[in-house]
């Protein structure tokens, strides 16, 4: 054993309470595995937002649509990183495909991943944008041409009736998409809700609290962009589609919060032999982060601030003030609730009689930096996304008719 982690085991004793077996005292699944939910949720939500427009046909929020669906694709593309950064080989990343092994549920991520990007998003997005690209290409010259053409797959065809398939084509993907997006968050909740050897992860309701929570994180998220990058491209803020965005963030975090509070009954209810030391847990590890980042700042705040908007006739720009100052109090209670579950979850004893701590590295692969860099990553995705493919109207009109609204 070498002696940077003897003298790491030794700073981490001091911190230990009561009594740990001596292979918890470390935690080892670090920040990055608390990252890989929070990023996989934001996907889920923000598509779930997209889905509004085509299968719910909510027309107020269509000037989001296809900014949900490019939030969705950049933060898919980022989501697989945390997890085959902590494992040390994100070269071999690939095995997880062509050697499946259907009994492990952690491997069939793989599948699920590659089904939600390859069969939904960018089929969505392809067919959403078909049309769009060749008419870019038509106005363009030199290397974005070739890049729209490219993205369009080289396709000419923007007759009514091509135009007419891809509407359909989309509809039917948005359909298949929303159980995928279920599938693709849920199944992170399953993979913490059926480890029975861990109480405070073990609950039936563990994967319905993920889904929710990722609702509300990834329409929050919407919202925040669409606030931001309006103003910055000089447009007004669509207050009706703010409005309705914000009605259905409203209701999904009630939802998220029954949940929540059920699952915290539940296992009062019980009161298994675990409920001792899950107390100490709350009361000593994760007071701040729990209580008052996730509950009180994170979920109770922004339903209070929202309460409030339905309830008083206020004017359009406090509103948009209230609306952003909750959307960043939801990203903040989002997060703090995937870092209680996968942090907390490791923080107590099997033995049921201590704690021990957790301590993040500054740098390292699985450090504070290294956790940062994978959170902004997708926004620097998105905005090569958005420079490719605008999700406003601005495709040059072609000839007489070409044109259809997505």
């Amino acid at each position: 054993m070498n002696h940077e982690l003897l003298a790491r085991l030794a700073e981490l004793s001091k911190e230990v309470q009561g009594y740990i077996y001596p292979n918890e005292i470390e935690i080892h699944w670090s920040v990055l595995i608390v990252v890989y939910p929070y990023l996989t949720g934001l996907v889920a939500g923000a598509f779930i937002l997209a889905s509004l427009v085509k299968v719910f046909n909510v027309e107020e929020v269509q000037p989001t649509y296809r900014l949900s669906l490019l939030t969705a694709l950049a933060f898919l593309l980022i989501a697989p990183l945390p997890l085959l950064l902590h494992l040390g080989h994100p070269e071999r990343g690939y095995e997880v495909l062509i050697t499946p092994n259907p009994t492990s549920a952690m491997a069939m991520f793989g599948f699920v991943y590659a089904w939600y990007l390859m069969a939904v998003l960018l089929l969505e997005v392809w067919f959403a944008y078909r049309k769009d690209l060749i008419l870019y290409a038509r106005q363009e010259r030199g290397l974005m041409k070739w890049i729209h053409r490219l993205l369009a797959l080289f396709s000419n065809d923007v007759s009514p009736a091509a135009v007419a398939f891809d509407h359909k084509a989309v509809k039917v993907i948005t359909i298949i998409g929303i159980p995928s997006a279920f599938l693709l968050h849920g199944y992170v909740g399953f993979i913490f809700g059926s480890i029975k050897a861990n109480p405070w992860w073990s609950s039936v309701l563990m994967p319905i609290v993920f889904l929710f929570s990722a609702i509300v994180s990834g329409i929050a998220l919407v919202i925040l962009l669409y606030m931001l990058i309006t103003p910055f491209r000089g447009e007004p803020i669509d207050m009706k589609c703010l409005d309705k965005m914000a009605s259905f963030l409203f209701y999904a975090v009630i939802v998220d919060f029954s949940l929540e509070c059920l699952d915290f009954i539940h296992r009062l209810y019980e009161s298994e032999e675990s409920i001792k030391i899950l107390s100490q847990l709350v009361m000593n590890k994760l007071i701040i982060s729990l209580l008052v980042m996730q509950v009180l700042l994170g979920m109770i705040a922004p339903l209070g601030i929202m309460v409030s908007i339905k309830l008083l006739s206020l004017n359009e720009e406090l509103r948009r003030l209230l609306y952003f100052i909750s959307v960043l109090l939801i990203q903040l209670g989002i997060f703090s609730t995937r870092w209680n579950v996968v942090i907390g979850g490791q923080m107590f004893s099997k033995s049921l009689m201590g704690l021990t701590t957790y301590k993040m590295e500054i740098m390292g692969i699985e450090g504070l930096v290294t956790a940062l860099a994978l959170l902004i990553m997708p926004f620097f995705v998105l905005a090569v996304l958005i420079k490719l493919l605008p999700p406003w109207d601005t495709a040059p009109a072609g000839v007489a008719g070409e044109r259809v609204a997505a």
